[in-house]
């Protein structure tokens, strides 16, 4: 049985805030907001996949600003340091995947900017649109609600739906039928 490659998916962070209506919106209100949104639904898209997400946003404009790496909720998130973007950030890794010997990543980028998605798949990556993500996580978070109601319903049984002592009084007559 072949095994399944291990995926990264690597999201411009700005270039999805500023294409996602429900992360506009909350821009509006405070940039901060917006990352932290798109943070926490990456957070939870990585753990229904599996798929280890990086987001990355620029800093490349804050004077003497270094590279800060954070894990949140399982979301490597990057602020690239001065006078790099995340176009730049994302290349280097998607070319560092590429190169490491004895695993087979399955490398994917989220963006809309039409110059970085032909550059990472010129290194190997696959492209995947602002859109196409949007779409993507929507459907996944959509399976996961059918899945939970299905549950839901499955476990609702005529046991779980009557009160402690009906149940016992049932469960008494069942046996007194049966000796």
């Amino acid at each position: 049985m072949l095994e399944r490659p291990e995926e990264v998916l690597f999201v411009d962070g700005y270039n999805i805030i500023n294409a996602w209506p429900n992360l506009q919106s909350a821009k509006e209100i405070d940039l901060e907001t917006a990352r932290q949104k798109l943070v926490d639904i990456m957070s939870e898209y990585s753990a229904l996949t599996g798929v280890k997400v990086k987001v990355v946003f620029d800093a490349h404009m804050v004077e003497g600003g270094r590279r800060i790496i954070e894990n949140i909720n399982g979301v490597e998130v990057v602020y690239t340091k001065e006078r790099e973007t995340a176009d730049n950030y994302i290349e280097k890794m998607v070319e560092s995947y590429g190169k490491e010997a004895g695993k087979d990543y399955r490398v994917r980028v989220a963006t809309s900017d039409f110059l970085e998605q032909r550059i990472v798949l010129g290194k190997g990556a696959i492209r995947v649109s602002a859109r196409e993500l949007f779409y993507e996580v929507n459907r996944i978070f959509e399976e996961r609600r059918k899945k939970e109601k299905i549950m839901k319903f499955q476990k609702e049984t005529l046991a779980d739906r009557l009160d402690e002592t009906t149940l016992k009084s049932l469960i008494n007559r069942i046996k007194g039928c049966q000796a």
